[in-house]
């Protein structure tokens, strides 16, 4: 089966789970964090990089997701020269 391709469900979920505990975290922390990201200085690079973490690890279940249901995006055809 050198055709075949694994469907990612375990790291889907994986992703899925820790998405779900960033936003818990977020939401029920807004307080603190609130706190920290406007005390300026070097705390101005935490949301920043809380950004990024949470736009891998989202983007990567999205990813997943859209794999295990089977949609792929279109793959670019080679143009061959006359």
């Amino acid at each position: 089966m050198s055709g075949y391709k694994r469907k990612p469900y375990g790291k889907m979920l994986l992703m899925g789970c820790i998405s779900i505990i960033l936003y818990t975290i977020l939401l029920m922390r807004q307080d603190l964090i609130n706190h920290y990201f406007g005390k300026g200085g070097l705390y101005a690079v935490l949301p920043i990089v809380t950004a990024f973490i949470f736009s891998y690890i989202h983007g990567t279940f999205t990813s997943c997701f859209w794999t295990v249901l089977g949609i792929e995006a279109a793959k670019k055809k080679e143009k061959k020269d006359a």
